[in-house]
């Protein structure tokens, strides 16, 4: 499977899945409980729900720029500003989908294979902690980006959950929801 094949749909499916997660928490508690969300946290030392959001986004954007070999555009580092500043400035829940439609739009824009060039392509990942890991493409897409880009996803859901807005298992696997056998689903 291609790098494109595999990151490309999984970052879509799961931007547009926490959309409809943020759209839940809206249509489901008062505006302002709702907007307190946005500053909601699993622990005291964890980034915020608006984080949550903006860094998976900014893996998905990474990720793209990267695996092209190109250098990240000013917007990435801005993305990333944000979500570092999301403690104190957590933006709006507007602000939240139009930074997942961004990234969406620029995941919808790649022509076909874009990230394939060489799968055993260096890239050197620096972290702003000087930390520097070695890989290839390859490497990279499977064991940095998709993990990092799960774990923002998955600790955004557990927010929302601890906060009490009703999502299961249904919501957080709807992409699949399209290739469900015809008379399979069990009786309610």
């Amino acid at each position: 499977m291609s790098l494109t094949n595999l990151l490309v749909p999984t970052y879509k499916q799961m931007l547009q899945t926490l959309s409809a997660w943020l759209g839940k928490a809206q249509a489901e508690l008062p505006a302002e409980t709702a907007q307190a969300l946005l500053s909601a946290r699993l622990a005291p030392d964890m980034f915020p729900l608006s984080t949550q959001i903006r860094f998976a986004c900014v893996q998905a954007q990474e990720a793209v720029f990267r695996l092209r070999g190109e250098n990240f555009p000013p917007s990435v580092e801005a993305l990333l500003n944000e979500g570092r500043n999301a403690c104190d400035q957590p933006g709006s829940f507007s602000d939240a989908q139009a930074r997942i439609d961004e990234t969406v739009a620029l995941l919808d824009g790649l022509a076909r294979g874009a990230l394939d060039a060489d799968p055993e392509r260096p890239i050197a990942h620096a972290l702003p902690n000087g930390l520097i890991f070695d890989l290839t493409a390859e490497q990279y897409a499977r064991d940095w980006t998709l993990p990092q880009f799960y774990f923002h996803i998955m600790i955004a859901y557990a927010i929302l959950r601890a906060e009490g807005v009703p999502l299961g298992k249904a919501d957080y696997v709807a992409h699949m929801f399209p290739y469900l056998r015809p008379g399979s689903l069990p009786p309610a």
